[in-house]
């Protein structure tokens, strides 16, 4: 069952017939079906593209290596190619991208601890970055991102209506 963020996300979007698509590393496929579980999907998600392996990041989403070799495949700037180099393969309002450490194993250092999570989301043209730093073990990180994911996505989508 998805969280009511989730359910809230989903039912905004629906209300305003937006279409929205993912590109996952960290989470895995995971954001995409927690959206798809819920009442509104149908009406809102397109599909999502999982790029867990750095070898998906570039081959298929065109990510320079060299990209990858400076800040790692868990960093803002991975996160934000992708989340522009996914837009080929879907007809999206909005995009979102998810790389991160949500276990150890990765590029965790002092000042990238497991746990943290990078999102670019892309909302009519525009582009927001964060990073989020969660507790827990994999599933727990992996859920709390989701749900940080849908509350900015609802942030955002209401800014922009009043504008």
């Amino acid at each position: 069952m998805s969280s009511k963020y989730v359910e809230q996300c989903t039912q905004l979007l629906a209300e305003q017939k937006l279409k929205i698509a993912f590109v996952e590393s960290a989470t895995a496929g995971r954001l995409a079906a927690e959206f798809s579980m819920t009442e509104h999907a149908g009406k809102c998600l397109l599909g999502s593209l999982v790029c867990y392996d750095a070898c998906i990041k570039q081959d298929l989403l065109k990510v320079p290596k060299e990209l990858i070799d400076q800040f790692t495949p868990e960093s803002a700037e991975v996160t934000e190619a992708i989340a522009k180099n996914v837009k080929q393969f879907f007809s999206a309002d909005i995009i979102v991208g998810v790389t991160g450490l949500a276990s150890p194993g990765g590029s965790e250092t002092p000042q990238k601890p497991v746990g943290t999570m990078f999102f670019h989301l892309i909302i009519n043209q525009q582009s927001y970055s964060h990073r989020e730093v969660f507790q827990g073990g994999a599933e727990e990180v992996i859920l709390q991102a989701i749900d940080r994911i849908a509350q900015l996505l609802m942030q955002y989508l209401k800014q922009q209506n009043t504008l």
